[in-house]
């Protein structure tokens, strides 16, 4: 049998009751938030690469690092991208000067866009171009390789090479981003 209660006893009991699974329940999302924190902080701090002496970290989908007082972010690290067997000019002949780009792959040249002029502002600014001599389906400017010009194409055979101003980074249009990447490692100086 069930014991009889008065009603003020019986509200008592149950807002006890409610506080009880209340304040649990405030507990669970309390730990719950703070674990969430404290893993996805020591996930992020502990995705870290250490690559001929420049150390690369994840933030936010980009490998991140500082060169020169410079803060670069890429879709890739270093050991990820295939190694380029060019010479390269150095960050330095981009600095300060117009950089002309013709690209088939849009992802790859806002690499070097992301890089070059809109986080670090190395090069005054950067503009569509069309190699002379090449033909180009916009409206865009006719430029020569005495002209700072990355042209970004695809290609069955993955390379990087120069030729005066021109760097011509070519292959297959999944790896074009990565062989960006690896252009923009060997001018900052980190895969020479």
């Amino acid at each position: 049998m069930r014991k009889i209660v008065s009603k003020e006893e019986g509200a008592k009991k149950q807002r006890r009751n409610q506080l009880i699974v209340g304040g649990g329940l405030i507990l669970v999302m309390l730990a719950s938030t703070l674990g969430y924190a404290l893993t996805r902080e020591s996930k992020e701090s502990s995705e870290k690469v250490i690559y001929n002496g420049f150390e690369f970290t994840k933030q936010s989908g980009f490998w991140s690092t500082n060169i020169d007082n410079y803060q670069f972010f890429f879709t890739y690290n270093p050991k990820e991208v295939p190694k380029i067997n060019s010479a390269l000019n150095p960050l330095s002949s981009y600095s300060g000067k117009p950089l002309y780009i013709y690209y088939e792959n849009g992802e790859a040249a806002t690499e070097i866009y992301r890089n070059l002029f809109y986080q670090n502002q190395i090069a005054e600014r950067m503009q569509d171009a069309c190699l002379k001599g090449e033909k180009c389906e916009s409206n865009s400017p006719i430029k020569t390789c005495e002209d700072n010009f990355i042209i970004i194409k695809e290609s069955e055979n993955e390379k990087i090479t120069q030729n005066n101003s021109c760097v011509f980074i070519e292959g297959s249009s999944e790896n074009l981003t990565k062989l960006s990447d690896g252009f923009l490692f060997d001018i900052v100086g980190i895969t020479q």
